[in-house]
């Protein structure tokens, strides 16, 4: 069963534009997963193609077992913001409060939220999140689920409810 104290975390960036170096929204990402404590076990930067973006989810998930995936990027209206889709090729089930919440966290700073086709889903006993790009954004949907996390985590390896 998963350590719901011991979180680790892959960040996927999906980007056409940006390198790792930078990936200034992955980097807060990497240092909110350290203030809590938690593992940031891998952090990669991949093009805006849903199978890129299919199989970084997948082997974060598979390959590096990771409790929790953090997209970051790709959930707007742009032809090419493909995560929404590469996350539901690579998952099994929807977790829709997780990205319901995030939504209306972000209606308090911009009417624009409304415009996120972000998701959460999981893979297995991994769990998906869709973050928007920009640093401001992410670290607001952040704000949003980051105390949700081991809760959700917990659930999933059937930890059954507190």
């Amino acid at each position: 069963m998963a350590d719901a104290e011991n979180l680790s975390f892959a960040i996927v960036t999906c980007s056409d534009t940006r390198s790792l170096a930078q990936d200034a929204a992955g980097a807060f990402l990497e240092e909110a997963i350290a203030e809590r404590g938690w593992e940031c076990c891998d952090h990669a930067v991949v093009k805006d193609e849903r199978d890129q973006i299919a199989r970084a989810i997948v082997r974060a998930a598979d390959e590096l077992a990771c409790d929790v995936v953090l997209t970051c990027g790709g959930t707007g209206l742009s032809p090419r913001d493909v995560t929404p889709e590469a996350t539901r090729d690579a998952c099994e089930r929807e977790v829709p409060g997780i990205a319901e919440g995030m939504r209306v966290h972000s209606l308090k700073y911009t009417p624009r939220a409304m415009l996120s086709r972000a998701l959460c889903m999981q893979r297995g006993g991994t769990l998906v999140v869709n973050l928007p790009g920009s640093t401001k954004a992410a670290a607001e949907n952040w704000e949003a689920v980051a105390c949700v996390l081991p809760h959700a985590v917990s659930m999933m390896a059937a930890g059954g409810h507190e």
